[in-house]
């Protein structure tokens, strides 16, 4: 007996020792394309998943691009309404201005003034603000309003009523200008007389 037990005690078996055939292609052989399968299908997994991840830090990124634009326009554009009611006042600084410097040139209080007009016309600078050129230009609908039409070149601002405004690139208000009808001034002169 002592023998059968010491048998029992050597380990694995060669095939054929009294296992089933199939026992030795289970460890072996036999199961390599089992495991490549699996090994596949776990592969397709992890490149789906970064596939997945990598679409949600792209779309993450411009989540915060956008984010970031938005809040740069509300900046820009939390100001606007106030500069809109400032721009009358501006408006009618500057006429004041143009008059009494045709009236009274080189009065004291005249130059108080101007230094108030460069400050006011420097802080809508500094926010962001600039006059839309009119004067010479050729007519643009999309920053110009036409508010009549006089003897000059066709299609260029001859003269501007009053003065138009962007905020960067956005256009605050339009400038009102008199556009040239192509006739030159001599012949309107000469038509309004018969």
């Amino acid at each position: 007996m002592a023998q059968t037990s010491h048998h029992r005690d050597r380990g694995p078996h060669p095939a054929g020792d009294g296992e089933p055939a199939g026992a030795a292609n289970a460890n072996g052989d036999g199961s390599q394309p089992e495991l490549q399968q699996q090994l596949d299908a776990e592969r397709e997994k992890a490149n789906t998943y970064l596939a997945s991840w990598q679409r949600a830090a792209a779309d993450f990124q411009n989540f915060k691009r956008r984010t970031e634009q938005e809040r740069e326009e509300y900046a820009l554009l939390a100001n606007r309404a106030l500069i809109i009611n400032l721009l009358p006042a501006i408006d009618d600084l500057d006429r004041a201005i143009e008059q009494a410097e045709q009236q009274n040139a080189g009065a004291g209080w005249l130059e108080g003034f101007e230094a108030i007009q460069r400050k006011l016309h420097g802080a809508l600078e500094a926010s962001g603000v600039s006059e839309i050129r009119a004067h010479g230009e050729s007519f643009d609908p999309n920053i110009h309003e036409a508010v009549s039409q006089g003897p000059g070149e066709h299609d260029k601002v001859i003269a501007e009523v009053r003065r138009g405004y962007k905020l960067g690139s956005r256009v605050l208000r339009p400038a009102m200008v008199v556009v040239g009808n192509g006739q030159p001034a001599q012949q309107s002169d000469e038509q309004h007389n018969q």
